[in-house]
C-alpha cells in the first residue's frame, strides 16, 4: 500500500469499545465498508454504533479464535486491519490479570497470524495497532514520551500492551508484514463506558454519588478528544511509513483532581443541585491504586510534523462537549450503568 492510498474495506477489531465505535461510526461515514469484530464482553456494547446501522457487518467472535479470523480475512478481504481489541481498565488488570494476557498478548498473535497468511496473498494489506502511552511507565514533573521512549510498563495491562506492541514489530521484522502502531494519551468523549474517570465523575454526581479520587488527586494525564485520536489513525493508516510508530497526543496535560474539578464545574452551570451546592462536595479522596504511574506526557511532533495532524479539540472544550453528551444520552448510558458496572470500586489488589 503506498503512503497515500485510502483503504476501502476496513477491519475494526474491538469496533463496538469506546475508541473502535468512534473510529467506525467515522469510517462508515467517510464511505468505508467496515467489517467490527468484538466478542462483545462487559464493555462492548452495539448500541454505540447505532449512528452507522446499517453501514457496517458486525462478526461476534474472540480474536483468540484461530480460524473465526482466517475466515474473517478470507470473506472479507480486508485493505488494513484497525486492531483494538483489548482488555482495556488497569484497576481490572489488577484483580484479573489472566483475562488480559489471554486477549491482549495471545489474541493479537493469533490476529497477527491470520493478517500475515492474508498479506502473502494480497501484498497492499496494512496491519494498523493502536496501543496506549502507559507502555513507557511513568514520567516525572519535567519531559514527554517520545516514539523512542524505553518501555517500562508497571501495570498488568500496560504489560500486556508492552507484549503486543512487541509482537506486531516482530511480525513486521521477521515475516514483513507491512505495519502501523500508535500510542496515545488518555482518550476521553461519548460512548464511554462508565467504568472510566471521566464517565465515572459525570454519573457519579448526577445520582448524588461520592466522585472517588485515588490519593491526593495528583497523578496527571494528557488528554485527547476521541474524534481527534480517530482522525490520526486514519492518517496514520493512509499516509504513515511502514513499521513505524507515532505517538498521538493532545497537549492537554492536567491532574486527576484538575478533571474532575473541571466536570463539577461544568455540572454546576447546566445541571445545578436541587440545594444549591456544588457537585465538588461530593469528591472523596481514597487509597490510591497500587503501581499508579504519576504523569503520562506525549510528544505528538512527529505525527504533527510528518503527516499533519493537529488536534482540534482543547481540553476545556471537549470536556464540555463530553459533559453535555452525557445529560443529552441517558438511552445509552443508564442501561450499563444499571445492568453492567455500578460505579463500584475496583482494583485492590
Amino acid at each position: 500500500m503506498s503512503s497515500t492510498t485510502r483503504s476501502r474495506r476496513c477491519i475494526v477489531t474491538g469496533g463496538c469499545g469506546f475508541i473502535g465505535s468512534a473510529l467506525v461510526r467515522h469510517l462508515c461515514r467517510e464511505g468505508r465498508e467496515v467489517l467490527v469484530v468484538d466478542k462483545l464482553t462487559y464493555a462492548g456494547c452495539v448500541d454505540s454504533l447505532r449512528e452507522a446501522e446499517g453501514r457496517y457487518t458486525l462478526l461476534v467472535k474472540d480474536i483468540c479464535d484461530e480460524r473465526a479470523m482466517a475466515a474473517a480475512f478470507r470473506e472479507f478481504r480486508p485493505d488494513t486491519v484497525f486492531h483494538l481489541a483489548a482488555e482495556s481498565h488497569v484497576d481490572r488488570s489488577i484483580d484479573g490479570p489472566g483475562e488480559f494476557v489471554r486477549t491482549n498478548v495471545l489474541g493479537t498473535a493469533t490476529l497477527l497470524q491470520a493478517a500475515l497468511g492474508w498479506w502473502r496473498e494480497h501484498p497492499s494489506f496494512v496491519f494498523q495497532h493502536i496501543s496506549t502511552d502507559e507502555v513507557y511507565g511513568s514520567l516525572g514533573a519535567e519531559g514527554f514520551f517520545s516514539e523512542s521512549t524505553p518501555y517500562s510498563p508497571h501495570s498488568p495491562y500496560s504489560a500486556s500492551k508492552a507484549a503486543s506492541d512487541h509482537m506486531v514489530r516482530a511480525w513486521h521484522d521477521t515475516y514483513g508484514l507491512p505495519v502501523r502502531i500508535t500510542n496515545c494519551s488518555n482518550n476521553y468523549g461519548p460512548y464511554h463506558f462508565p467504568e472510566k474517570l471521566v464517565p465515572l465523575v459525570i454519573l457519579n454526581c448526577l445520582e448524588g454519588k461520592p466522585v472517588p479520587v485515588y490519593g491526593s488527586g495528583a497523578n496527571v494525564r494528557d488528554w485527547l478528544y476521541v474524534d481527534d485520536h480517530v482522525k490520526a489513525l486514519c492518517l496514520v493508516n493512509e499516509r504513515g511509513r511502514d513499521g513505524e510508530t507515532y505517538n498521538v497526543g493532545g497537549h492537554n496535560e492536567r491532574t486527576n483532581l484538575q478533571v474532575v474539578e473541571a466536570i463539577c464545574a461544568i455540572l454546576d452551570e447546566l445541571r445545578p443541585r436541587a440545594d444549591g451546592s456544588s457537585y465538588s462536595s461530593l469528591i472523596t479522596h481514597v487509597a490510591d491504586r497500587p503501581g499508579h504511574d504519576l504523569r503520562y506526557a506525549i510528544d505528538p511532533s512527529k505525527l504533527m510534523n510528518e503527516l499533519g495532524w493537529r488536534p482540534e479539540e482543547r481540553f476545556d472544550s471537549g470536556i464540555r462537549r463530553t459533559v453535555e453528551w452525557y445529560l443529552a444520552n441517558d438511552w445509552w448510558w443508564r442501561p450499563l450503568r444499571e445492568g453492567r458496572y455500578g460505579g463500584e470500586r475496583l482494583g485492590r489488589a
